[in-house]
Protein backbone atom coordinates (compact mmCIF):
# COMPACT_ATOMS: atom_id res chain seq x y z
CA UNK A 1 0.00 0.00 0.00
CA UNK A 2 1.12 3.37 -0.86
CA UNK A 3 1.70 6.22 1.82
CA UNK A 4 -1.40 8.43 1.41
CA UNK A 5 -0.88 12.15 0.91
CA UNK A 6 -1.80 14.11 4.45
CA UNK A 7 -2.43 18.15 4.95
CA UNK A 8 -2.99 19.94 8.21
CA UNK A 9 -4.62 22.94 6.53
CA UNK A 10 -4.55 25.06 9.83
CA UNK A 11 -1.32 23.52 11.95
CA UNK A 12 -1.08 26.76 14.51
CA UNK A 13 -3.97 26.33 15.67
CA UNK A 14 -2.53 23.34 17.96
CA UNK A 15 0.32 24.99 18.45
CA UNK A 16 3.71 22.86 19.37
CA UNK A 17 2.92 20.07 20.11
CA UNK A 18 5.63 17.30 19.85
CA UNK A 19 3.14 14.34 18.54
CA UNK A 20 2.59 15.96 15.32
CA UNK A 21 5.62 14.75 13.80
CA UNK A 22 4.30 11.11 14.45
CA UNK A 23 1.66 11.56 11.63
CA UNK A 24 4.44 11.54 9.38
CA UNK A 25 4.44 7.67 9.98
CA UNK A 26 1.24 7.63 8.86
CA UNK A 27 1.80 8.80 5.10
CA UNK A 28 3.77 12.12 2.92
CA UNK A 29 2.53 14.77 5.61
CA UNK A 30 2.28 19.04 4.69
CA UNK A 31 2.04 21.15 7.25
CA UNK A 32 0.40 24.59 6.73
CA UNK A 33 0.03 27.28 9.60
CA UNK A 34 -3.28 28.26 8.24
CA UNK A 35 -5.35 28.60 4.87
CA UNK A 36 -7.70 31.16 3.93
CA UNK A 37 -10.98 30.71 1.28
CA UNK A 38 -9.10 31.04 -1.66
CA UNK A 39 -5.87 28.41 -0.85
CA UNK A 40 -8.45 25.83 0.33
CA UNK A 41 -8.47 24.24 -3.07
CA UNK A 42 -5.28 24.14 -4.34
CA UNK A 43 -4.15 22.99 -0.91
CA UNK A 44 -6.53 20.04 -0.61
CA UNK A 45 -6.04 19.06 -4.81
CA UNK A 46 -3.98 15.88 -4.78
CA UNK A 47 -4.11 15.01 -0.66
CA UNK A 48 -5.74 11.85 0.06
CA UNK A 49 -6.43 13.06 3.77
CA UNK A 50 -6.87 16.16 5.03
CA UNK A 51 -7.00 17.95 8.65
CA UNK A 52 -8.92 20.95 9.60
CA UNK A 53 -9.38 22.82 12.85
CA UNK A 54 -11.19 25.56 11.24
CA UNK A 55 -10.66 25.80 7.93
CA UNK A 56 -14.12 25.66 5.64
CA UNK A 57 -14.88 22.58 3.77
CA UNK A 58 -17.65 23.10 1.87
CA UNK A 59 -19.67 21.57 -1.02
CA UNK A 60 -17.80 23.75 -3.38
CA UNK A 61 -14.85 22.67 -1.62
CA UNK A 62 -15.49 18.64 -1.62
CA UNK A 63 -16.73 19.44 -5.80
CA UNK A 64 -13.61 20.51 -6.95
CA UNK A 65 -11.31 18.24 -5.13
CA UNK A 66 -12.06 14.55 -6.27
CA UNK A 67 -9.26 12.68 -4.74
CA UNK A 68 -10.15 13.40 -1.26
CA UNK A 69 -11.01 10.59 0.89
CA UNK A 70 -10.59 11.46 4.52
CA UNK A 71 -11.69 14.67 6.32
CA UNK A 72 -10.29 14.80 10.00
CA UNK A 73 -11.62 17.70 11.80
CA UNK A 74 -9.33 18.50 14.72
CA UNK A 75 -12.11 19.40 17.18
CA UNK A 76 -15.02 17.93 18.27
CA UNK A 77 -17.63 20.46 16.59
CA UNK A 78 -17.69 20.25 12.73
CA UNK A 79 -19.96 23.38 12.00
CA UNK A 80 -17.04 23.60 9.04
CA UNK A 81 -17.49 20.74 7.60
CA UNK A 82 -20.68 20.00 4.78
CA UNK A 83 -20.75 16.16 6.49
CA UNK A 84 -23.52 15.14 4.35
CA UNK A 85 -22.29 16.19 1.03
CA UNK A 86 -18.92 14.96 1.96
CA UNK A 87 -20.65 11.33 2.50
CA UNK A 88 -22.56 11.38 -0.42
CA UNK A 89 -19.64 11.79 -2.29
CA UNK A 90 -18.31 8.56 -0.38
CA UNK A 91 -15.75 10.56 1.65
CA UNK A 92 -15.72 9.61 5.13
CA UNK A 93 -15.36 12.97 8.06
CA UNK A 94 -14.19 11.94 11.69
CA UNK A 95 -13.84 14.56 14.59
CA UNK A 96 -12.49 14.37 18.09
CA UNK A 97 -14.42 14.32 21.03
CA UNK A 98 -13.45 13.88 25.06
CA UNK A 99 -10.11 15.16 24.33
CA UNK A 100 -10.10 18.29 26.66
CA UNK A 101 -12.77 17.95 28.79
CA UNK A 102 -10.43 18.44 31.57
CA UNK A 103 -8.83 21.53 30.38
CA UNK A 104 -12.09 23.41 29.40
CA UNK A 105 -13.42 22.27 33.09
CA UNK A 106 -10.41 23.43 34.42
CA UNK A 107 -10.71 27.20 32.77
CA UNK A 108 -14.54 27.43 34.04
CA UNK A 109 -13.55 27.12 37.44
CA UNK A 110 -10.86 29.41 37.22
CA UNK A 111 -13.12 32.21 35.60
CA UNK A 112 -15.51 31.10 38.36
CA UNK A 113 -12.83 32.14 40.86
CA UNK A 114 -11.63 35.42 39.28
CA UNK A 115 -14.61 37.14 38.74
CA UNK A 116 -16.42 36.00 42.26
CA UNK A 117 -13.40 37.27 44.42
CA UNK A 118 -13.02 33.34 45.70
CA UNK A 119 -9.76 33.08 44.40
CA UNK A 120 -7.44 33.20 47.30
CA UNK A 121 -4.86 36.87 47.02
CA UNK A 122 -1.57 34.56 47.04
CA UNK A 123 0.90 37.15 46.01
CA UNK A 124 -0.18 39.35 48.65
CA UNK A 125 0.03 36.07 51.63
CA UNK A 126 3.67 35.19 49.96
CA UNK A 127 4.57 38.77 50.38
CA UNK A 128 3.62 38.89 53.84
CA UNK A 129 4.91 35.57 54.45
CA UNK A 130 8.86 36.63 52.91
CA UNK A 131 8.98 40.13 54.57
CA UNK A 132 6.50 40.85 57.80
CA UNK A 133 5.28 37.12 59.00
CA UNK A 134 8.52 36.81 61.66
CA UNK A 135 7.03 39.70 63.38
CA UNK A 136 3.67 38.40 63.94
CA UNK A 137 2.27 37.79 67.47
CA UNK A 138 0.05 34.92 66.08
CA UNK A 139 0.27 31.93 63.68
CA UNK A 140 -1.98 33.01 61.30
CA UNK A 141 -2.46 36.54 59.44
CA UNK A 142 -5.66 37.50 58.40
CA UNK A 143 -5.12 40.01 55.47
CA UNK A 144 -7.75 40.47 51.98
CA UNK A 145 -10.82 37.88 52.58
CA UNK A 146 -11.54 35.12 49.98
CA UNK A 147 -14.21 32.52 50.06
CA UNK A 148 -15.01 28.78 48.68
CA UNK A 149 -17.62 27.70 47.25
CA UNK A 150 -19.62 26.55 49.72
CA UNK A 151 -23.07 26.76 49.46
CA UNK A 152 -23.09 28.46 46.10
CA UNK A 153 -26.42 27.77 44.03
CA UNK A 154 -24.38 26.59 40.16
CA UNK A 155 -26.89 26.48 37.37
CA UNK A 156 -25.34 24.42 34.45
CA UNK A 157 -26.71 24.88 31.15
CA UNK A 158 -25.82 21.94 29.19
CA UNK A 159 -24.98 18.57 31.48
CA UNK A 160 -22.71 17.20 28.44
CA UNK A 161 -19.09 16.03 29.77
CA UNK A 162 -17.63 19.05 30.72
CA UNK A 163 -20.62 19.84 32.62
CA UNK A 164 -20.74 16.80 34.39
CA UNK A 165 -16.84 17.15 35.38
CA UNK A 166 -17.40 21.14 36.42
CA UNK A 167 -20.74 19.72 38.42
CA UNK A 168 -18.55 16.91 40.12
CA UNK A 169 -15.72 19.49 41.11
CA UNK A 170 -18.23 22.12 42.98
CA UNK A 171 -20.48 19.25 44.23
CA UNK A 172 -17.26 18.11 46.27
CA UNK A 173 -16.23 21.89 47.33
CA UNK A 174 -19.86 22.15 48.46
CA UNK A 175 -21.67 24.01 46.40
CA UNK A 176 -25.10 23.02 45.40
CA UNK A 177 -25.99 22.03 41.26
CA UNK A 178 -28.77 22.16 39.50
CA UNK A 179 -29.08 21.73 35.75
CA UNK A 180 -30.76 22.60 32.32
CA UNK A 181 -30.46 20.27 29.55
CA UNK A 182 -30.95 22.28 25.97
CA UNK A 183 -31.61 18.87 24.39
CA UNK A 184 -34.59 17.97 26.62
CA UNK A 185 -33.27 14.33 26.43
CA UNK A 186 -29.97 14.66 28.89
CA UNK A 187 -30.87 13.08 32.67
CA UNK A 188 -28.95 13.23 35.50
CA UNK A 189 -29.71 11.63 38.96
CA UNK A 190 -27.18 13.23 40.75
CA UNK A 191 -28.13 16.56 39.95
CA UNK A 192 -31.41 18.10 39.80
CA UNK A 193 -32.43 19.08 36.44
CA UNK A 194 -35.33 22.23 35.80
CA UNK A 195 -36.36 24.27 33.69
CA UNK A 196 -34.21 27.46 32.46
CA UNK A 197 -35.69 30.45 33.75
CA UNK A 198 -35.78 28.52 37.23
CA UNK A 199 -32.34 27.82 36.96
CA UNK A 200 -31.58 31.58 36.03
CA UNK A 201 -33.92 32.80 39.17
CA UNK A 202 -32.08 30.32 41.09
CA UNK A 203 -28.74 30.33 40.40
CA UNK A 204 -25.61 32.59 42.13
CA UNK A 205 -23.16 31.39 39.33
CA UNK A 206 -24.79 30.40 35.52
CA UNK A 207 -22.22 28.42 33.02
CA UNK A 208 -22.41 27.17 29.70
CA UNK A 209 -21.56 24.15 28.30
CA UNK A 210 -23.77 23.73 25.53
CA UNK A 211 -23.26 23.04 21.83
CA UNK A 212 -25.01 25.79 19.38
CA UNK A 213 -27.56 24.81 17.49
CA UNK A 214 -31.03 25.76 16.57
CA UNK A 215 -32.05 24.71 20.38
CA UNK A 216 -29.08 27.18 21.40
CA UNK A 217 -28.74 29.88 19.31
CA UNK A 218 -29.59 33.43 21.16
CA UNK A 219 -30.82 30.51 24.04
CA UNK A 220 -29.37 34.05 26.69
CA UNK A 221 -30.35 37.32 25.75
CA UNK A 222 -31.89 40.62 27.93
CA UNK A 223 -35.21 38.23 28.60
CA UNK A 224 -33.24 35.54 30.42
CA UNK A 225 -30.46 37.96 31.91
CA UNK A 226 -33.03 39.74 33.72
CA UNK A 227 -34.12 36.84 35.12
CA UNK A 228 -30.62 36.39 37.49
CA UNK A 229 -29.82 37.88 40.49
CA UNK A 230 -28.58 41.18 39.99
CA UNK A 231 -25.35 39.19 41.98
CA UNK A 232 -25.15 36.17 39.74
CA UNK A 233 -22.32 35.31 37.53
CA UNK A 234 -22.42 34.22 34.19
CA UNK A 235 -20.00 32.38 32.33
CA UNK A 236 -19.75 30.87 28.76
CA UNK A 237 -17.47 28.25 27.73
CA UNK A 238 -20.21 26.48 25.32
CA UNK A 239 -19.94 28.49 21.99
CA UNK A 240 -20.36 31.91 20.92
CA UNK A 241 -24.18 32.86 19.84
CA UNK A 242 -25.51 31.05 22.45
CA UNK A 243 -25.22 34.39 24.56
CA UNK A 244 -26.60 37.35 22.94
CA UNK A 245 -23.24 39.66 22.90
CA UNK A 246 -25.38 42.99 22.54
CA UNK A 247 -27.63 42.29 25.33
CA UNK A 248 -24.82 40.91 27.77
CA UNK A 249 -23.02 43.87 27.33
CA UNK A 250 -26.36 45.48 28.27
CA UNK A 251 -26.85 43.82 31.33
CA UNK A 252 -23.77 44.31 32.84
CA UNK A 253 -23.99 48.00 32.09
CA UNK A 254 -27.32 48.00 33.82
CA UNK A 255 -26.22 45.77 36.48
CA UNK A 256 -28.40 43.34 36.06
CA UNK A 257 -25.74 40.81 36.51
CA UNK A 258 -22.36 41.31 38.79
CA UNK A 259 -20.39 39.97 35.99
CA UNK A 260 -19.41 37.69 32.87
CA UNK A 261 -16.84 35.58 31.75
CA UNK A 262 -17.00 34.55 28.28
CA UNK A 263 -14.52 31.98 26.20
CA UNK A 264 -16.26 31.66 23.21
CA UNK A 265 -17.23 34.68 20.70
CA UNK A 266 -19.74 35.13 18.02
CA UNK A 267 -16.75 36.16 15.98
CA UNK A 268 -13.69 34.95 16.51
CA UNK A 269 -11.35 36.64 16.56
CA UNK A 270 -13.08 39.25 18.41
CA UNK A 271 -14.49 42.27 16.20
CA UNK A 272 -13.11 45.73 16.60
CA UNK A 273 -16.66 46.78 17.33
CA UNK A 274 -17.39 44.06 19.53
CA UNK A 275 -19.95 45.31 21.97
CA UNK A 276 -18.25 43.49 24.50
CA UNK A 277 -15.04 45.70 24.05
CA UNK A 278 -17.27 48.86 24.73
CA UNK A 279 -18.57 47.81 28.40
CA UNK A 280 -18.09 50.73 30.86
CA UNK A 281 -16.61 49.05 33.81
CA UNK A 282 -14.59 46.31 31.74
CA UNK A 283 -13.79 44.89 35.21
CA UNK A 284 -16.60 43.05 35.19
CA UNK A 285 -16.22 40.86 32.09
CA UNK A 286 -13.08 38.45 31.68
CA UNK A 287 -12.69 37.48 28.01
CA UNK A 288 -10.22 34.56 26.97
CA UNK A 289 -9.31 34.33 23.31
CA UNK A 290 -11.13 30.27 22.62
CA UNK A 291 -8.53 28.71 24.81
CA UNK A 292 -10.80 26.75 27.04
CA UNK A 293 -9.89 23.32 25.23
CA UNK A 294 -6.11 24.13 24.94
CA UNK A 295 -4.62 22.97 27.86
CA UNK A 296 -0.76 21.12 26.80
CA UNK A 297 -1.86 17.64 27.80
CA UNK A 298 -5.42 18.58 25.40
CA UNK A 299 -3.67 19.39 22.57
CA UNK A 300 -1.59 16.18 22.89
CA UNK A 301 -4.44 14.01 23.18
CA UNK A 302 -6.27 15.71 20.10
CA UNK A 303 -3.21 15.14 18.15
CA UNK A 304 -2.81 10.98 19.29
CA UNK A 305 -6.17 10.78 18.73
CA UNK A 306 -6.22 12.57 14.98
CA UNK A 307 -3.24 9.68 14.69
CA UNK A 308 -5.61 6.92 15.60
CA UNK A 309 -8.42 7.89 13.36
CA UNK A 310 -6.34 8.02 10.60
CA UNK A 311 -4.49 5.14 11.71
CA UNK A 312 -7.96 3.05 11.73
CA UNK A 313 -9.50 4.41 8.34
CA UNK A 314 -6.27 3.28 6.79
CA UNK A 315 -6.44 -0.25 7.99
CA UNK A 316 -10.31 -0.59 7.45
CA UNK A 317 -10.05 0.64 3.59
CA UNK A 318 -6.53 -0.39 2.27
CA UNK A 319 -7.47 -0.29 -1.27
CA UNK A 320 -8.86 3.23 -1.41
CA UNK A 321 -5.58 4.54 -1.03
Amino acid sequence: MKKPKIAFLDANTVGVVPEIKNLEKLGHVTLYPGTTIDQTCDRILGQDIIITNKVVIDASVINRCPELKLICIAATGTNNVDIEFAEKNNIRVKNVVNYSSNSVAWLTLAMMSNLAKLNVPLNYYDNYAKTEYIYSETFCHIGPAFQDFEGKQVGIIGLGNIGTKVANVLSNLGAEICYYSTSGKNNNDEFERIELSELLTRSDIVTIHAPLNEQTKNLITIEELKLMKKSALLINMGRGGIVNETDLAQAIDENLIAAAGVDVLENEPILIDSPLLKIKNMEKILITPHIGWASVQARRNLINRIYDNISQFLLENPNLI
